[in-house]
């Protein structure tokens, strides 16, 4: 190729193409290539924090329970302070109207919600993630 060097690294073929990344190595990267490993470096990145998290442990979160246990009945329907839990993520919805998913049961764990406190600061991130495990076998 005339003029080498940084030339090469200036070069276009075509808009599909990419500049030189070795200039006066005659090599060139087809866009399409480089778009598919952006494309797969991101869905990568993202999916780290998903595979990251551990899935909570039923048995550990039965024990993390026990607090709840004071308000909250966990094998009937027995109304105490609080609603009954048992069979929670089978239902329609929630007292308060919204569809029980992890993240809808999170919140009020996090926050709370009437008379029940927050436990965003007490429950630590994998007791919580026992805590929705064991919630979710009754």
């Amino acid at each position: 190729m005339a003029g080498g060097g940084n030339a090469a690294a200036l070069r276009f073929i075509h808009t599909n193409w990419i500049p030189d990344p070795h200039p006066g190595k005659g090599a060139i990267v087809p866009m399409r290539f480089a778009r598919s490993f952006v494309l797969c470096a991101a869905v990568s990145a993202a999916a780290l924090p998903l595979a990251a998290q551990k899935p909570g442990d039923p048995a550990k979160g039965k024990e993390v329970f026990e607090q709840c246990g004071v308000c909250h009945s966990a094998t009937t329907d027995e109304k105490k302070m609080g609603p009954s839990l048992k069979g929670l993520f089978k239902k329609a919805k929630m007292t308060n109207g919204q569809k029980p998913t992890e993240a809808n049961v999170m919140a009020i764990i996090d926050k709370g919600k009437g008379t029940m406190p927050g436990f965003a600061d007490i429950l630590s991130k994998e007791e919580k993630a026992d805590l929705l495990a064991y919630l979710k076998t009754l």
